[in-house]
């Protein structure tokens, strides 16, 4: 295989997990980070170990108005091709409305909503090449808001409704779906008490992983009648809150 994926946010977490699913399906990855140089630079050097010329590290702040052309140009310079681009990079704060600080609604709105945006549309003429998909990382409080993080589900509701608009503008060369996950991973700083009323409220009883979202990732990537969608990898979690 020949295809190639490009996923933000991919120096560790989900992200890295994304990477390397993809890549032990035959993926060349792209693993974009901000700040993680360290943890993005190893990661693709392992990558190389396995498969020579098979992963690239690429920092950048997405945050930059042009920077998603450049992001797209050094992927399809080295490659010649885009299949997959995955739009993984978040910021998630809390946020208070009675001490509203514009600075960083603007923020978050500009990483999660406008950043997978400006790179879908510096994508496309790649995509629409291979045919190929846009996968967005959402949440389950995309659409159900979780209390003290106003900012943060507006830009992921905002990014559900792209999703859903861009998969109508855009086919049938694109598709594109989002995922959107559940309990994955906890925050440092979260108390034990917090994390047992999770799992007690999630159906499937358990906390989810970073392979449970690869995996979704890697179905969307290779599911050629699913377009519009968002797939829920939350345990059951979304049909209680």
């Amino acid at each position: 295989m020949d295809k190639t994926a490009l996923i933000t946010g991919a120096a560790h977490r989900i992200g890295a997990q994304i990477v390397r699913t993809l890549h032990a399906a035959g993926y060349r990855v792209a693993v974009h980070y901000n700040t993680s140089r360290v943890q993005a630079e190893k990661l693709s050097a392992e990558l190389n170990a396995q498969r020579p010329a098979s992963a690239i590290a690429i920092p950048g702040d997405l945050t930059t108005s042009d920077f998603a052309s450049k992001l797209v140009a050094v992927v399809s310079g080295k490659w010649g091709r885009l299949d997959v681009l995955i739009n993984n990079a978040a910021l998630y704060q809390p946020s208070d409305p009675d001490s509203a600080d514009c600075a960083q609604w603007d923020t978050i709105i500009a990483t999660n909503l406008r950043a997978p945006y400006l790179l879908s549309t510096a994508a496309l003429p790649w995509l629409r090449r291979s045919t190929g998909v846009i996968i967005n990382l959402t949440d389950i409080y995309a659409l159900r808001p979780q209390f003290g993080y106003a900012a943060y589900c507006a830009s992921k509701a905002g990014l559900v409704g792209l999703t859903k608009a861009m998969a109508l503008d855009l086919a049938p060369q694109v598709r594109v779906n989002g995922i959107a996950p559940g309990p994955i991973l906890w925050a440092t700083d979260d108390n034990p008490k917090h994390r047992a009323a999770v799992i007690e409220k999630t159906p499937l009883g358990r906390l989810g992983t970073t392979t449970d979202i690869a995996a979704a990732v890697r179905y969307l990537a290779d599911a050629p009648y699913v377009t519009g969608q968002i797939l829920e990898v939350d345990g059951g979690r979304s049909i209680v809150i």
